[in-house]
């Protein structure tokens, strides 16, 4: 599988790409050990005890050893396509390798996709030629026999398609490539996903609860996975679009005051200074024009003496020298400039070269939060001003950096 998330403890790096085991992995070494152990210990009464328990442990290191290489496969085949890849994280599910951004095209997307379960069919493969020249019952043919009938499962499991298996992959990139629209590939995998998701889960609890088989619970588990991962990229493409339609215009505000440049330095600080609710900025002007941005820090530059002859002017910042977007510039861009920089607020200028209106994380969180229909309470974009950063829980900085080559793309 593909993804963007990292958790757990790093435990090494293979091929320069960060690994790392999830606490839930533990658990699943423990169940895979005890369920084989107690099995062959029944199925080979030729075998030690400590025998039986040794290969099942073996077996369980082997499979997740499987689960690695085929995340190796996406990892490998993105990495030789120029993209980064952040971290594979081995987990209850099995693993996701977190790469850093989308194929750009649909037929990279599909080399990503396929070549987990390529590699597991080529495991498959090799074992099964490799159990024939085993003894018949030693624990080297029952190791290689059943991890090699454990990746063609796996292959086979991966290629179900809907999001988010590396099937569901498979199809975003073929309804990519017959529609043009990476945004439909998603969809309509995402779609898929949930809908086998929702069958899973069913027909787990199902089995669970009517058939009495407890393994339905496990069924239901992996359709519930399947399900909220499936919703998470429907979302997380909704909100890629709703970035990409978004401008610095319809985000910002008029939230800054514009104050005579002419003025005494003392007489902007009795007039305004003191006041108990600072707008976001102050712009000094005279004569109908934008003389530049006022930071009120800047006042601690001048000697207080300097106050009553100094002007306005000569302490502001002019527009040219200051961070500055024009009212069209996509949110995306804003974002990035945002971060990159580490502004606290951007200027917005229009085409007559005045300023429109001023722009910060807030702002656009409740303009993001707007388009999704998502109320977002007035204390909580206080805060993020305040803060100067967006939430975690909104990944607009991720976010944005994803959909900047679609931008690209768009205005060529």
């Amino acid at each position: 599988m593909q993804g963007r998330t990292r958790s757990g403890w790093q435990v090494g790096s293979i091929f320069g790409i960060p690994l790392f085991i999830d606490s839930s992995w533990l658990f699943i070494v423990g169940l895979v050990t005890l369920a084989n152990g107690l099995d062959w210990q029944a199925l080979y009464p030729a075998w030690e005890t400590w025998q039986a328990w040794g290969a099942g442990f073996a077996m369980a290191l082997l499979l997740f050893g499987s689960v690695l290489l085929h995340e190796l496969g996406h990892s490998l085949v993105a990495k030789s396509q120029g993209t980064k890849v952040n971290s594979i994280t081995l987990f209850l599910f099995g693993g996701i390798a977190a790469i850093e951004e989308e194929a750009r095209t649909p037929g990279k997307a599909f080399q990503v996709a396929i070549a987990g379960p390529a590699v597991s069919l080529s495991l498959f493969a090799i074992l099964t030629v490799l159990s024939q020249f085993t003894e018949a019952q030693s624990i080297a043919q029952v190791l290689t026999s059943d991890l090699a009938r454990m990746n063609l499962v796996l292959a086979l499991f991966n290629l179900i398609p809907g999001l988010p298996l590396d099937g569901g992959q498979v199809l975003k990139a073929a309804v990519w490539k017959a529609t043009g629209s990476r945004f439909q590939g998603v969809h309509w995998a995402a779609r898929v996903g949930q809908a086998l998701g929702w069958v899973a889960v069913a027909l787990g609890l199902f089995t669970a609860i009517l058939g009495g088989n407890a393994g339905g619970f496990w069924i239901a588990l992996l359709g519930w996975f399947g399900l909220r991962n499936a919703t998470r990229y429907d979302r997380m493409t909704d909100l890629q679009e709703i970035m990409l339609a978004l401008q610095a215009q319809d985000a910002m505000t008029r939230d800054f005051r514009v104050v005579d440049a002419e003025q005494t330095v003392q007489t902007f600080a009795n007039q305004y200074v003191i006041e108990t609710v600072h707008p976001s900025a102050y712009f000094a002007a005279s004569d109908g024009r934008y003389r530049g941005l006022v930071k009120v820090d800047d006042l601690n530059t001048l000697e207080r003496s300097e106050w009553s002859y100094k002007r306005v002017q000569d302490i502001s910042h002019p527009l040219a020298d200051i961070a500055t977007v024009r009212e069209g510039t996509p949110l995306p861009e804003v974002i990035q400039r945002l971060e990159e920089e580490q502004l606290p607020f951007i200027t917005v200028l229009s085409p007559a070269d005045a300023v429109a209106g001023v722009l910060d994380r807030g702002d656009i969180v409740r303009a993001v939060g707007g388009k999704l229909k998502i109320q977002i309470p007035p204390e909580d974009i206080r805060r993020i001003k305040e803060d100067g950063a967006f939430p975690a829980s909104f990944q607009l900085q991720a976010i944005a950096k994803a959909v900047l080559p679609d931008l690209s793309t768009k205005s060529s």
